[in-house]
């Protein structure tokens, strides 16, 4: 299905359960001080992933005040906003069964990947409790209870080695080694930047080539779509 028609998902007024996800009002893009913070961090998960529990605790505190009300600021669920991951899911060859979306926010990108995927269970995984908290009522009507919500850390995901043959990322710095473990061989990770270079949290295409290589994990593709960008790559089958 093109990315077009997969806009029309976007387009009910009301959330009244998963099947139904809430359409933003047009956001405030962020500004300098929020994309060059955010940018610091991702670059620290990065390049010194040792050094993250050192900002773990504000990074948390700040997605937890934020999480009442962040899906009408942001825009979140809004086919503008999805659109980077909606066009990377279309490089995917095959239907996974288990996806694990990490840094799922009040749960938007984990909605629509249940909607893409709708034979696949999905886990959406957090920091913050108040964010996993907004997502969860995204969810009280999900009678086959595809969806589950959990609060952890990305850089110790709480999930058991290659127990996902989908990773999905959007707008998140990226925990390398945590996606090579949980992802199985065969597997694919997809990591999209709704804004693009202008996405806060967000990390340079090169160098996630080269990280992902490190780790048994290929690139297969890259792209845009809307404002935002997105690379899908796949784990070696013989990687471990």
């Amino acid at each position: 299905m093109p990315v077009g028609a997969r806009a029309t998902l976007f387009r009910a007024p009301v959330a009244r359960s998963w099947h139904d996800p809430v359409v933003a009002e047009p956001h405030t893009p962020p500004n300098r001080r929020v994309i060059l913070a955010g940018k610091t961090i991702s670059a620290i998960v990065a390049h010194a992933p040792w050094a993250w529990p050192l900002i773990r605790r504000p990074v948390t505190r700040f997605f937890d005040s934020a999480a009442q009300g962040w899906d009408s600021r942001t825009g979140s669920a809004s086919s503008e906003r999805l659109a980077a991951l909606a066009s990377a899911v279309l490089e995917v060859d095959r239907s996974p069964e288990r996806i694990l979306d990490i840094g799922c926010g009040t749960g938007s990108a984990t909605v629509f990947l249940a909607r893409e995927f709708p034979r696949a269970r999905i886990r959406g995984v957090d920091i913050s409790p108040a964010m996993i908290h907004e997502a969860r009522k995204k969810v009280g009507l999900d009678p086959e209870a595809r969806i589950a919500f959990r609060e952890g850390d990305a850089s110790q995901l709480p999930f058991p080695d290659a127990g996902f043959d989908l990773v999905t990322q959007n707008n998140m710095p990226v925990f390398f080694s945590e996606i090579s473990r949980v992802l199985r061989p065969g597997g694919y990770v997809v990591i999209a930047s709704s804004l693009g270079r202008r996405t806060p949290f967000s990390t340079p295409e090169s160098l996630i080539r080269r990280k992902l290589r490190r780790h048994g994990i290929v690139t297969t593709g890259t792209g845009g779509a809307g404002a935002g960008t997105w690379l899908v790559g796949r784990k070696e089958p013989q990687a471990r």
